[in-house]
């Protein structure tokens, strides 16, 4: 019986690049996937675009690429991401470029567009989040990037595309697609989908799946975290699949860590909403098999939704951060001195929100801090605020350094920021507005 392996080379777009590496060399794979983008990415990625910072492909595209096409051609291994971000076009031809330069001829790389559907923003459309109208920030919108499903990527590895580079694509779409291509799916049979779609949310955090984010030292112990290899999946026809990772790699792959990743971002397991189909995990079937592998089954699905989701960043104003230290004794009580300090400092500034952390006291708990029963020796104080102009938020860097001659005693390591805040809601718009396309690039 014909099986198809996956891998999965990449969970986000910083990811480690030398696991991918492995899987290519030894994961004896057909695909493998990278999936590196998040909703904040592509709305960044477009912003540098347009303002010329960069061409707006994944930063880590030129390294991964070199890393893994000297292995991949040879082993004929096929890659499909999404590390074209907001220029996939331009990602093809850079790919390209590193094959020639490589000297691998004749790699036929394919560039899939029609995910950016700013043209159609803001239109009568609503957030998902909040209830309001899109059209409230339309002249601060920067990006609007609709999820494509697998249907262009099939079409890619139809025309005989080597690698394939997309822009925003469903995370489990990048796995689904090429089982579709290689077992010739119904793309109607909704079943096979959601067992697929399965497959690709196992996979599609990479080292989550085989222990990484599961690790808790003396209640989950993982060995080889710093060796920590990545997934990779053997799939049957039936959508059956077998999970696995590169012998003697670093990790664990359980059926603990298999249910983990299936629980990951979902809301309703029934009804996890994707372009190709609205899948059903209630009645999946994690049967570890042992030695790092682990059996999956059971997944279903219905009819995809008429929508499609799309993620819309838009500029909202400036952050503005500084933080100092204090140590040794009265550590605690010359922080919260400081914290006086600037806020009263920063009272009369003209900011949206201010907010201070002890990091390492209240900085994650906030009021439900419990009191500590000893002197902290050392202790960080973290000045931030929002502002609507960039002048605004420069002022809480400048107070907070200002607390190396102007504050309480022994204050040091100061660092600070001002950023720029892209921020990033949801609408739905019908599904047949997105019109992907593909471009080929020829090595």
């Amino acid at each position: 019986m014909k099986k198809v392996r996956l891998g999965c080379g990449a969970g986000y777009s910083g990811d480690r690049i030398d696991p991918a590496v492995e899987l290519a060399r030894f994961g004896n794979l057909d695909y493998l996937v990278f999936e590196c983008l998040a909703e904040r990415t592509i709305a960044i990625a477009q912003q540098n675009k347009r303002t010329g910072v960069s061409e707006g492909y994944d930063p880590l595209l030129v390294e991964r690429m070199q890393a893994v096409l000297p292995y991949c051609g040879p082993n004929r291994v096929k890659i499909i991401s999404n590390m074209g971000a907001a220029n996939p076009v331009a990602a093809a031809k850079k790919t390209r470029e590193i094959a020639r330069s490589l000297e691998i001829n004749g790699l036929r790389i394919a560039a899939i567009s029609g995910d950016d559907v700013l043209c159609h923003m803001p239109g009568d459309y609503m957030f998902m989040e909040t209830g309001t109208p899109v059209r409230s920030v339309a002249d601060r919108i920067v990006s609007a990037n609709a999820y494509l499903g697998a249907a262009p990527i099939v079409a890619a590895l139809a025309a005989g595309a080597d690698v394939v580079l997309t822009g925003r694509a469903a995370d489990p779409s990048l796995f689904l697609a090429p089982l579709i291509h290689e077992f010739g799916w119904n793309t109607s049979d909704w079943n096979l989908l959601g067992q697929g779609t399965v497959i690709g949310h196992l996979l599609e955090c990479a080292g989550q799946l085989t222990g990484g984010y599961f690790a808790d030292p003396g209640y989950k112990d993982v060995p080889g975290l710093a060796r920590l290899g990545f997934p990779l999946a053997e799939v049957s026809a039936d959508g059956s699949a077998t999970l696995t990772k590169v012998d003697g790699s670093g990790g664990c792959l359980t059926r603990a860590t298999c249910i983990e990743q299936l629980m990951y971002e979902i809301q309703d397991p029934s009804s996890y909403i994707t372009p190709d189909v609205i899948a059903d995990f209630s009645g999946v079937q994690i049967e570890d098999l042992g030695h790092d592998r682990v059996r999956a089954t059971g997944g279903a699905g219905r009819c995809k939704p008429d929508n499609v989701k799309v993620s819309v960043g838009f500029h909202d104003g400036w952050i503005g951060e500084g933080q100092i230290s204090y140590a040794g004794p009265g550590a605690v009580a010359r922080a919260r001195l400081a914290e006086q300090i600037l806020a009263e400092r920063l009272r009369s500034c003209t900011l949206s929100e201010l907010r201070f952390d002890l990091i390492g006291i209240n900085s994650i708990h906030g009021e439900m801090t419990p009191q500590h029963t000893c002197e902290p020796w050392e202790v960080r104080l973290r000045a931030v605020a929002r502002a609507n102009l960039r002048e605004h938020a420069a002022m809480v860097p400048r107070e907070v350094e200002a607390l190396y001659t102007n504050g309480p005693a022994g204050g040091g390591g100061v660092s600070t920021s001002i950023l720029e805040t892209i921020a990033i809601l949801s609408t739905l718009i019908p599904a047949g507005l997105p019109q992907p396309s593909i471009h080929f690039e020829v090595s």
